[in-house]
């Protein structure tokens, strides 16, 4: 009896000693904040610059409202409306990549030879284009009129190129027409693949024929490239890190997918031409 006794009291000390190490702050409708979690998004909140003062008060009332908040939305049922449970799906899908593959990103490496590599088959182009839109759901003679318009005028910078920025003034439908379509030096991530497929390896001068992207058809001028030694490297690093991390993906994917019973109605995935 001495011993149940001692145990009782041994198991009341250490539960009190972690209530009073973690003691509840709030208690909403039954929801207890606890002192750890007012700590952590207190500190959270001092991270940032606020036109506000934070104190514990202010902080300890987010944390109240949010779980005022939560505790609405799942007397409304708000987790079985449709768009809601597409972003809980979301989170999802975000947090399994992020628990499976962290490891891995986080041993992603890139060096200058990477850098080079990459560079050498995607060069940074500077180029002037005359855009001739094209609807993304275009009836079949909105585009027809589009590539004869191209054409047209394609024909007329073959006999005079050096009317290049007076014709992209006139004819061109992009922003930048005002500037005689000058779109300055850009990545190729930052190009239409068809756009850039159409300039890569070209010269200076180099004026395309009509290219059909998801925009409409482009006449592209090249007017410059860049020299590997004057590229912004961080942004090429980015450029690098997102292949190799898109790779990585690709791989884990590919796993998944060998091991699941898939199957896919190809017939609908004719779209109509453009």
């Amino acid at each position: 009896m001495k011993m149940a006794l001692n145990l009782f009291i041994i198991i009341f000390i250490s539960s009190g000693l972690t209530w009073a190490k973690d003691p509840v702050v709030a208690n909403v409708n039954g929801t207890k904040i606890m002192l750890s979690e007012l700590d952590k998004q207190y500190y959270q909140n001092l991270l940032y610059v606020s036109n506000k003062v934070v104190t514990r008060e202010s902080v300890l009332r987010n944390l109240i409202d949010r779980a005022l908040g939560v505790q609405k939305a799942k007397t409304e049922k708000l987790q079985e409306n449709p768009i809601v449970k597409e972003k809980m799906e979301d989170v999802l899908y975000h947090a399994q990549i992020s628990k499976d593959l962290e490891p891995m990103l986080k041993k992603i490496v890139v060096k200058d030879a990477d850098l080079k590599t990459y560079y050498t088959n995607h060069p940074e182009y500077q180029t002037s284009h005359i855009l001739f839109r094209v609807k993304v759901k275009p009836e079949k003679h909105e585009s027809e009129e589009a590539l004869k318009a191209a054409l047209k005028v394609y024909k007329l910078l073959q006999k005079k190129p050096e009317k290049f920025k007076e014709f992209a003034a006139k004819y061109s439908q992009s922003s930048t027409a005002p500037q005689g379509g000058e779109m300055g030096f850009q990545p190729a991530v930052r190009m239409a693949p068809e756009y850039f497929t159409a300039i890569k390896g070209k010269d200076n001068g180099y004026i395309t024929p009509p290219v059909r992207t998801q925009f409409g058809y482009h006449i592209i001028k090249v007017t410059g490239v860049k020299q590997f030694k004057s590229i912004e490297k961080p942004v090429y690093s980015k450029i690098v890190y997102d292949q190799k991390r898109d790779k990585i993906l690709r791989d884990y994917f590919s796993s998944i997918r060998s091991k699941a019973t898939i199957k896919v109605e190809k017939k609908y995935l004719i779209g109509p031409a453009k």
